[in-house]
């Protein structure tokens, strides 16, 4: 590692040439890595709604269906608009009334299954269905969806799966940009604000930004990752890794007077900062990895590239910043300024004086908190994840108005099924509560249109490859206890008469995740924690420093998802779960850093009170700088954000931040104080060698002048 550090530091222009260099291929790789905007393509593959999903794309070229409702539109008018949506790319078939009756036949000749379908109670508006060549995450059918609004006017109303996805899409991509640059310049603001040049921290971030570059560029080796870890990933590097690159800047300033050549002191302080945050950014490693053991493969999209993201901070933050820091440090000396972050004596005095009132604060707040967080209510479905303003929600509520019709099932059965047991499976389901309509094959041909009249496209909806599918309509809302109980009811019927039979579609999806996430959300937080309590235990040589750090660090997640409990906030069923780990994995290193010191001027000579106090007075301004940084920097997102499911992830971290740094100040400095007795039994070496036979030869000096 020596000769490494001396290389990089006798080398920063080669270094910074090739850290450029590489910024190349990076920014390519950024630039065609596929971005998912399908939540629910993250299901595991062999739940009955993901093989039903697979079955609807390759048996019926179904898995992407928009619904148009079109608002007091003359028929003849309808008709022209039908023909031109059909000849839009990627669309496969374009179904209305018009392919079953002639227009001219007044509505009240319609049989009443044709009628329940393409019209309104009222008959002001009528309904398309809108099939594309391909699933609706792809850009061929998002292109489609683009065209196909591009000729609809203000009486029209797109929506489906795929028409979320798109704007989704539309408004990560215009609000991304902007939310970076903002997150980065409020951090710079708390960075000037917390250092003591105004140059520093344009560096640091130049440094860091190289990093999330290399990070993001990279994720090209994964074949795609998901919208959620395209919006945050980046801001969470930032907060993430910050506290680093502050690490090496002190530590470069602290060898500075032991040499002569200033290169000599940062080849110091690459090996002691390299050493040091390769075992500290275990802990936030760790925290992001216990995501990969979820289910839901989501978490494995956020949690490997997160991981990967930490790496890629140290590896710059050792290489890159140093030669940075070095070509700069004339100029970044030249404009210095004293820091306006205050001392923190009198605090830690005020701390230290009443530690058993705040003890006591700690043990009162646990319970209430943990009973808080269990109960936080959450969201599922993707419309909810977006502005109630956007395009699709105002069409998805439109079909909710004018047809009771909120969610659609797709059931898939054998079609060899017997007429008289599918007649009497369809009669069953129509008969669930909170179904309003259905489009099966026999619903036409019983309602008296001969089979001959029935049109090609209806038919390879309805049957396809020895499979016969039914499409359900239903008032519920997807991924609500009433959608859930009623799809439960709905696969039970199929099931009874078709062992084969699959009942998929959003409400069914959304179904599965919700039994999923609750599985994974228990996984992950007891793996985050146990991973990470070893991981001290192992640092620490001790029993009780990570329980007492983890514990810390849990009641700082509690009470930050229990004020979202407090307010009646509901969350994204995904805020939770990555708070759980992200938190514990990223502000644990704040507790660390303080037991250190504590344990450092223990084994120095120092008395627990006298040891406490230097360990505060010397950690709290790095605990706050590093959770300022990551709470500006989150909170800018969360300020200008419109994607809710991202706006809830980045205000619980910016908040998370903040009270992580004050459960440490707060809390864990006096836990420390009155537990040290119980510290030093269950901790191996706790005081040092040299301090245990110091202070047995003072005991026996004592002993003798006694005696």
């Amino acid at each position: 590692m020596k000769r490494i550090a001396k290389f990089i530091a006798y080398h920063p222009k080669t270094i910074t040439i090739i850290a450029v260099l590489l910024l190349i291929p990076a920014a390519i790789g950024y630039i065609n890595t596929f971005v998912n905007y399908d939540i629910l393509s993250y299901l595991p593959g062999d739940l009955d709604s993901v093989k039903g999903e697979n079955e609807l794309d390759e048996t019926f070229n179904s898995a992407s269906m928009s619904f148009l409702v079109i608002e007091d539109m003359p028929s003849k008018d309808v008709a022209a608009l039908k023909e031109k949506i059909a000849k839009v790319d990627n669309v496969s078939s374009v179904i209305w009334v018009n392919d079953i009756a002639d227009i001219s036949i007044p509505q009240e000749i319609i049989p009443q299954a044709v009628k329940d379908i393409f019209y309104s109670k009222d008959g002001k508006c009528t309904m398309m269905l809108i099939q594309y060549k391909y699933k609706a995450v792809t850009d061929e059918t998002m292109k489609a969806i683009e065209d196909v609004r591009g000729l609809l006017n203000s009486q029209c109303f797109l929506s489906g799966m795929g028409v979320i996805m798109k704007d989704t899409r539309d408004l990560a991509d215009s609000q991304a940009p902007i939310f970076i640059a903002i997150a980065i310049a409020i951090a710079l603001v708390v960075m000037t604000f917390c250092m003591e040049s105004w140059v520093e921290p344009w560096v640091l971030l130049a440094a860091l930004c190289m990093a999330v570059v290399y990070n993001m560029g990279t994720n090209l080796i994964f074949g795609q990752i998901s919208y959620i870890t395209q919006c945050i990933a980046a801001i969470l590097q930032l907060g993430v890794t910050m506290d680093y690159s502050v690490f090496l800047i002190d530590r470069f300033e602290e060898e500075k007077p032991k040499y002569a050549d200033k290169r000599d002191a940062m080849a110091s302080a690459i090996q002691g900062a390299f050493l040091s945050l390769s075992g500290s950014s275990l802990t936030t490693i760790f925290g992001f990895l216990a995501l990969c053991f979820m289910d839901l493969s989501l978490g494995k999209d956020i949690g490997l590239v997160m991981a990967k993201g930490v790496v890629f901070g140290v590896l710059t933050v050792t290489i890159v910043l140093p030669a940075l820091v070095l070509q700069c440090d004339k100029i970044i000396h030249k404009y210095r300024h004293r820091s306006f972050i205050p001392k923190f004596d009198k605090l830690n005095n005020f701390v230290v004086n009443h530690k058993k009132v705040w003890v006591a604060i700690f043990i009162v707040l646990f319970i209430p908190s943990y009973i808080m967080q269990s109960n936080v209510n959450v969201y599922y479905s993707m419309d909810r994840m977006l502005p109630d303003d956007i395009g699709c929600i105002a069409a998805l509520n439109k079909m909710k108005e004018e047809f009771n019709m909120a969610t659609s099932h797709f059931i898939i059965v054998d079609d060899s099924l017997d007429a008289s047991d599918l007649v009497k499976m369809e009669n069953e389901i129509k008969g669930t509560a909170g179904v309003t309509n259905m489009v099966a094959y026999n619903s036409f041909v019983g309602s008296g249109i001969p089979d001959s009249m029935i049109p090609d496209e209806l038919k390879s909806i309805a049957k396809s490859g020895g499979r016969q599918m039914i499409l359900v309509n239903t008032s519920y809302v997807a991924a609500t206890d009433e959608c859930n109980e009623q799809l439960t009811k709905i696969n039970n019927i199929v099931k009874k008469y078709d062992k084969n039979g699959y009942v998929t579609g959003e409400g069914a999806m959304y179904k599965d995740l919700i039994d999923i996430t609750d599985h994974d959300f228990k996984l992950t937080s007891v793996l985050s924690i146990l991973s990470i309590f070893i991981l001290i235990a192992i640092i620490f040589k001790s029993i009780s420093i990570p329980t007492i750090l983890v514990m810390s660090i849990e009641l700082a997640i509690f009470v930050n998802k229990a004020i979202s409990f407090a307010t009646g906030t509901t969350l994204s069923f995904i805020a939770p779960t990555i708070i759980g780990c992200v938190q514990l994995g990223a502000t644990v290193d704040y507790a660390i850093l303080l037991t250190t010191r504590f344990r450092e001027e223990m084994r120095n000579g120092h008395n627990k009170l006298d040891a406490i106090k230097i360990a505060a007075n010397a950690s709290d301004r790095s605990i706050f700088q590093s959770a300022l940084v990551f709470f500006g920097a989150t909170f800018g997102v969360f300020l200008t954000c419109d994607i809710k499911i991202v706006k809830e992830v980045c205000l619980l971290l910016a908040r998370g931040s903040l009270i992580s740094a004050g459960v440490i100040v707060f809390m864990l400095t006096p836990l420390l104080l009155v537990l040290e007795g119980l510290i030093e039994k269950t901790t191996y070496d706790f005081l040092g060698k040299k301090l245990k036979l110091k202070m047995k030869k003072k005991e026996n000096k004592t002993a003798d002048n006694n005696a």
